[in-house]
């Protein structure tokens, strides 16, 4: 069973920073693209960052560009999310997820991705 597990969310003030890390079992995912996603209340789940099997390519909406780095390590089958200088607007639930086959990048689009995690809150206080 494929089972993705976020861990790592939590309160924090803004301009503080989290590292969210998302472990893989069940399948070695060190040879699939893999993404995080957002989604906050009222609103659809969004793109936030996405990282090539290799790790040698990565992907940022604009909104996190510059704040937020993704990376991985594959002899951990882990990714990971690191997030500096929090905006309230950063709030929402956090998913993992893993493209459906080998050797593939990451993807803007959730419709790439063929496993999820359940995910992990985000709140960051004003």
């Amino acid at each position: 069973q494929v089972q993705l597990v976020e861990s790592g969310g939590g309160l924090v003030q803004v301009g503080g920073s989290l590292r969210l890390s998302c472990a893989a079992s069940g399948r070695t995912f060190s040879t699939y693209g893999m993404g995080w996603f957002r989604q906050a209340p009222g609103k659809e789940r969004e793109f936030v960052a996405a990282i090539h099997w290799t790790g040698g390519i990565t992907n940022y909406a604009d909104s996190v560009k510059g704040r937020f780095t993704i990376s991985r390590d594959n002899a951990k089958n882990t990714v990971y999310l690191q997030m500096n200088n929090l905006k309230p607007e950063d709030t929402a639930v956090y998913y993992c997820a893993a493209r459906g086959r080998p050797y593939s990048s990451g993807a803007y689009n959730e419709n790439e991705y063929a496993y999820w995690g359940q995910g992990t809150q985000v709140t960051v206080s004003s």
